[in-house]
């Protein structure tokens, strides 16, 4: 398939239509948003259902195979949020606290990228190895971590670690994806079939949903965005593409697929909009939080959902020689 096809299939996918619509819905002020509770309801769905589905795909992989992936997403987790500090720098009206406040957020995973870029790959026929969700957990906590540390640097009160760690690895996000990936590994054949036709074969319907409330959230907050100014938007464009290419070489030299380096690659090139602005509000409460989430679901989540997912197949199809 040409890049060409590859890019029109993914414009003209449920997914970034349902995006779209959504942003459309905000601009001419249609209340599409989804209720609170029900909003809550499908974060919880995808979460448990995307780490039973790696859980479950974990049983079969040999621990070799997966052991140089996860070192390496690992490395990846703590160099992404210190590449993104440093690049911010050019930026100069944004404080240190709040360069450190994006840095987490860029250094952090959005579990809807994750899901609509596997969503691709698998309409695409391009395989991914099971173990792609555990590298999604992987790279969850360090990016935080980190960001929060650079922040903290230049101000006198000291950050409250404990409260921080307590909401990166308690929040919902690394529980139910870490429970799901364990309770995959654990339970039967039988076990898991008997729950999946709820929670992998709806996974793409609830998905849909979700997409629809986040393009009605980034329409609606359409003035924010543009407040936050053009160097950072030029960041929120860019950074993505150069750390989605890094994690795309680095999953080429630990051995991962096309479809796995692509992953790997998302993963490094999306920005958290669930975990980091929880664990931002407790490590660095005074930073400007607006900035950060417009920045990421502002920005980088439709430029990955239009552009940069089929972008980083590309991209790892040529670093692979295909």
């Amino acid at each position: 398939m040409s890049s060409t096809s590859v890019a029109i299939t993914n414009l003209t996918s449920v997914a970034v239509l349902v995006f779209i619509l959504g942003f459309l819905g905000a601009r001419i002020k249609s209340d599409v948003r989804i209720p609170e509770p029900i909003y809550q309801m499908i974060s919880i769905f995808l979460l448990f259902g995307i780490g039973l589905k790696g859980g479950h795909a974990l049983k079969g992989t040999a621990f070799g195979s997966f052991a140089g992936p996860a070192f390496a997403t690992l490395g990846l987790g703590i160099l992404v949020p210190l590449l993104a500090f440093t690049a911010l720098k050019l930026v100069r009206k944004i404080s240190d606290i709040d360069r450190g406040a994006i840095a987490a957020h860029y250094g952090s995973t959005s579990l809807v990228t994750f899901s609509a870029a596997l969503l691709f790959l698998e309409n695409s026929g391009v395989k991914v190895e099971g173990f792609a969700t555990a590298l999604l957990t992987i790279l969850e906590i360090p990016g935080i971590v980190v960001g929060v540390y650079l922040g903290s640097r230049h101000r006198d009160k000291s950050v409250q670690w404990g409260k921080t760690f307590q909401e990166v690895v308690t929040g919902k996000t690394i529980l139910l994806l870490v429970g799901g990936l364990v309770i995959g590994a654990t339970t039967s054949q039988a076990g898991y079939l008997k729950v999946s036709p709820f929670f992998i074969d709806l996974q793409s319907g609830f998905l849909t949903l979700f997409l629809l409330h986040l393009g009605y959230l980034a329409g609606s907050n359409w003035g924010e965005i543009r407040k936050v100014g053009a160097l950072v938007g030029v960041f929120a464009l860019l950074f993505p593409i150069f750390a989605g290419s890094l994690g795309i070489l680095v999953g080429h030299l630990v051995g991962l697929s096309i479809g796995g380096a692509t992953v790997l690659g998302v993963l490094c090139a999306s920005a958290s909009y669930i975990a980091a602005p929880a664990a931002v509000s407790v490590g660095l409460p005074e930073a400007n939080a607006p900035l950060a989430l417009m920045s990421s679901i502002g920005v980088t989540f439709p430029f990955n959902l239009l552009i940069g997912i089929p972008l980083y197949l590309e991209i790892a199809r040529k670093v692979s020689g295909h």
